[in-house]
């Protein structure tokens, strides 16, 4: 950022664009009135509507608008800032004004989309918006982003694909990878499997790719380890480690969460444990090993049931990988075994992809049987026997089966908690490890630095968890190939003339970002770590922490404006 942006401004000159977002916003408020309306708000200088804000066009018109009009706030009344925001406020970086005199209204999700056939009503609300946004916008103030040194090197926890291929392509990038892997051989679950979804064995793909990580040298693996601590913040990590060796202790840049998953074992579901009976697990093993004799198969009849031990009160989630484990297996057996009458017992055959969806249709064309059952009146297996109501026909069926097949879904690791209390990264209510966003940010954590990959976010085959481990080396490059690390200036600040060392803040944030000091009585925030949610300074009663942007004064004067 150059110095001259952080010169302080005496007198407001405000730009106001009014974006209509084709019809997304236009169609529902009147943009041309609330553009005329922010013409006689305070401090406002210049006002534009546009069609389309965020193109390049748009974009073009905000810089030119600064530099001709001498514009020294804007802001941009349109969609979502979350968005959108990083894209205006570079902008205006670009064109020489500091990016923190950058307010944004959003008048799409808060007028337009839940004002729908109220076109009167969602042009007074976008008014409303943008006169409180001017009015904050009147009180911002420049800051100066916060620069931090960075490491370049990566720990990636869990040696299964997804690790593994996480320390591959962060090795192709020249990065130094730190690999810890908790039990004595690499691979996870894949050690376990027969073939893969692509044909392949898992034996010669996995053999593969353990044989590439171990040779570089750049890849510092160990096995029958664990983390046994962190501490630090983005690009500066210290990290200890158990290993049969010792404890190592080490820093890195960034760390990768790639500890998998386990299959559940089906105890007391559909008589598991009696003879004639396994799990998919179990069966993987017996055709990988050629087993199936000796699990009872005569090659008669098998049965799968799908959704064993799911989709229940206990376990709410659909696992998505156990239809086509299913389905691959059931083929497998059928080629083996073509006189074999194979039978799938499913709720709903969730085969995502048009390669799965293909594979299901192939499964019906080998001769493999589908039915469906009501999740109400489950299957009963009991002495080599499933009866179960087809719901389709509406009659009740009793089949003798040589081997009943229970697809039970993938479950959390034990220790997955341990581990997210330790890194500070948030689990769902199944256990699994939860991204700070589902879509913008899938690999991502809500806390900086830290990256998720494989089965321990949630059930992905192999193909997925290499997939989702490549993409996490890909997210990790993007921070430690920079010269520095830079980051918001949004961030809270503790006054320490004021602060009286209550510790009402410690407990209040979620980042661990406040720490306090026993020799001068006072709480300090570390703004690498803090990510500007503000709760310390809604909570402190001395009002000696603040967050930058918004200020008392800025909140205040939009409250005034309402």
């Amino acid at each position: 950022m150059k110095k001259e942006s952080m010169k302080l401004v005496e007198e407001p000159r405000i730009g106001v664009f009014v974006c209509d977002c084709g019809s997304n916003i236009a169609g529902h408020l009147d943009c041309a009135d609330v553009a005329e309306y922010a013409k006689t708000l305070p401090h406002v200088v210049y006002v534009k509507e546009n069609l389309y804000t965020c193109s390049e066009s748009g974009i073009v018109e905000i810089k030119n608008a600064i530099t001709q009009e001498n514009l020294n706030r804007v802001l941009v009344a349109s969609c979502s800032p979350r968005t959108h925001h990083p894209l205006f406020s570079s902008s205006c970086a670009e064109a020489g004004l500091n990016p923190y005199l950058f307010e944004m209204v959003n008048i799409r999700d808060q007028c337009s989309w839940v004002h729908m056939g109220k076109r009167e009503d969602a042009t007074q609300k976008a008014k409303h918006l943008v006169k409180m946004g001017v009015a904050k916008a009147a009180g911002l103030e420049p800051r100066e982003e916060i620069e931090s040194s960075l490491i370049r090197k990566i720990m990636v926890v869990g040696g299964g694909i997804a690790g593994l291929s996480a320390a591959q392509a962060l090795s192709d990038m020249d990065l130094d990878v730190i690999l810890v892997e908790k039990t004595d051989h690499f691979g996870g679950l894949l050690q376990s499997l027969g073939t893969l979804e692509t044909g392949e064995t898992a034996e010669d793909f996995l053999g593969r790719v353990v044989a590439d990580v171990q040779r570089r040298s750049n890849v510092t693996a160990y096995t029958g380890a664990q983390v046994k601590s962190t501490g630090g913040y983005i690009g500066n990590y210290e990290v200890t480690i158990d290993t049969p060796e010792g404890e190592v202790t080490d820093k890195v840049g960034a760390m990768v969460v790639a500890t998998g998953a386990v299959p559940l074992i089906p105890e007391g579901i559909f008589g598991y444990g009696n003879k004639g009976v396994v799990s998919l697990m179990e069966l993987e093993q017996h055709l990988k090993n050629d087993t199936l004799e000796k699990a009872g198969f005569s090659g008669q009849r098998m049965v799968f049931i799908q959704c064993a031990g799911t989709r229940n009160a206990k376990r709410e989630y659909c696992s998505r990988i156990c239809c086509m484990t299913a389905v691959k297996n059931a083929m497998t057996v059928k080629k083996k075994y073509p006189l074999a009458d194979v039978r799938v017992l499913y709720r709903d055959m969730q085969m995502y992809g048009a390669q799965k969806e293909q594979m299901l249709w192939d499964a019906r064309g080998m001769g493999i049987r589908f039915d469906v059952y009501d999740p109400e009146n489950p299957p009963n297996v009991e002495a080599g026997k499933v009866s179960y109501f087809r719901t389709v026909t509406g009659d009740d069926v009793s089949l003798e089966t040589d081997l009943t097949v229970l697809s039970t879904p993938l479950t959390a690791r034990q220790g997955t908690g341990e581990l997210a209390n330790m890194l500070r990264v948030p689990t769902d209510q199944n256990g699994f490890f939860l991204e700070a966003h589902a879509k913008l940010r899938p690999l991502d954590f809500a806390a900086d630095g830290i990256f998720v990959a494989g089965a321990g976010r949630y059930p992905a085959t192999a193909t997925e968890s290499r997939t989702q481990g490549i993409g996490v080396a890909s997210r990790v490059a993007a921070i430690l190939f920079k010269d520095k690390l830079v980051k918001s200036a949004i961030v809270a600040g503790i006054d320490p003339a004021s602060c009286v060392g209550c510790l009402s803040c410690l407990p209040m944030c979620p980042y661990e970002a406040i720490t306090y000091n026993k020799d001068a009585r006072v709480c300090q925030i570390n703004e690498i770590l803090c990510k500007g949610c503000g709760n310390c300074a809604a909570t402190c009663p001395s009002h000696s922490a603040l967050l930058a942007g918004f200020k008392p004064e800025q909140l205040l004067a939009q409250i005034g404006a309402a």
